[in-house]
């Protein structure tokens, strides 16, 4: 059974730091890419890193580039998502989700091509 659960959503003031982590128990290998999306309320979902297995290239919505870090423990059992400097903007439920073939961006990310999701884990940033 594909299972992906997110943890370490909080609620933080602006400028804060939170870390998400996703426990993934499924069947992965160096062609899958694993990724961080979320949807605030009235939004679309959006995908904001990724990070390919096999390369461990990464990649990062503009939005969140040089402030969030996505990496993967050794055993590739866990997906963290490091969130510094937060900002209200930031608010938003954030979900792990993983594909079978490799990702070249976190812009414009369809998430209709991730098969595979977790239930969500919620950000609320306060100024």
């Amino acid at each position: 059974q594909v299972r992906l659960v997110e943890s370490g959503g909080g609620s933080v003031q602006t400028g804060e730091s939170l870390r998400l982590s996703c426990a993934i128990s499924i069947y992965t290998n160096s062609g899958y890419c694993m990724a961080w999306f979320r949807q605030a309320p009235g939004k679309d979902r959006e995908g904001v890193a990724v990070f390919n297995q096999g390369t461990s290239a990464t990649y990062y919505a503009d939005s969140v580039k040089g402030r969030f870090t996505i990496s993967q423990d050794n055993s590739k059992t866990t997906l963290y998502l490091q969130m510094n400097s937060l900002k209200p903007e930031d608010t938003a439920m954030y979900y792990c989700a993983t594909r079978p073939y490799r990702c070249y961006s976190a812009s414009s990310l369809p998430p209709g091509t991730f098969p595979y999701w977790g239930q969500g884990t919620q950000v609320t940033v306060s100024s």
